[in-house]
């Protein structure tokens, strides 16, 4: 028997390179509302995640309708690289966005240059979510977002 337990879920962190623009794409470009912004330069965060170098953390706090929360987090004073994959390549995630008209998101966001993976809006056809339509596309860093519509009951 084990002393502890998962209890909830806080929040998803995603590393970019350049957090304005980040924020631009999530906010402005998905239309996510950004809740807070901060600079984390404060000892404990060098104990965690252990950089030798690291001068701070800028980080932006970015929550979808219904309250979910996405840590962007831009490291400063180290040398940083692309962690962009492939969605089969281990150690790479994705996050999935619940969306509404995804057929008119995927054209207007495409008109805009959104990257996309999937060349058009797909509709699933076995699972969990049979009947549902989903995409991925990029954000600007190259991390994986799925776009689904959930078939509505």
């Amino acid at each position: 028997m084990k002393d502890w337990k998962v209890s909830g879920f806080a929040h998803s962190g995603i590393t970019v390179k350049n957090l304005e623009e980040s924020i631009r794409f999530y906010t402005e470009t998905l239309g996510l509302t950004l809740i807070k912004k901060q600079t984390n330069d404060v000892p404990y965060i060098y104990d965690i995640v252990e950089i030798s170098g690291l001068e701070k953390i800028e980080i932006a706090f970015i929550e979808t309708p219904d309250g979910t929360v996405l840590e962007l987090l831009e490291y400063v004073g180290v040398r940083t690289y692309s962690g962009e994959s492939r969605s089969c390549d281990y150690a790479t995630g994705h996050i999935c966005l619940l969306v509404e008209n995804l057929d008119m998101m995927f054209k207007q966001l495409t008109e805009q240059g959104v990257q996309f993976i999937s060349n058009n809006v797909v509709t699933i056809t076995a699972g969990n979510h049979i009947g549902s339509k989903a995409v991925y596309m990029k954000d600007p860093d190259g991390y994986l977002i799925e776009l689904m519509e959930l078939q509505q009951s």
